[in-house]
């Protein structure tokens, strides 16, 4: 298991967990991500800027602070 922001881009993850507060967990939940479903990394460097995910149809940008705290299991 390993956070979002540190999942080599173009790979695939289900969301395990959310180590957020509630803040980050309800903004989360209302973009689509919430624990169990499969995302897609689309981009993101290791070092700075966003990461762009693809959930479903739709293309979502996280910081990277944000994305540090999405826990993924790669598939």
């Amino acid at each position: 298991m390993i956070s979002l922001d540190k999942l080599p881009s173009g790979k695939s993850a289900k969301v395990i967990s959310i180590e957020g507060g509630f803040g980050c967990m309800g903004r989360l939940n209302n973009l689509g991500i919430r624990e169990g479903i499969s995302v897609k990394k689309l981009t993101g460097t290791l070092s700075r800027g966003p990461v762009v995910l693809k959930i479903g149809n739709s293309q979502i940008a996280l910081g990277r602070g944000m994305a540090s705290k999405i826990m993924v299991e790669a598939l």
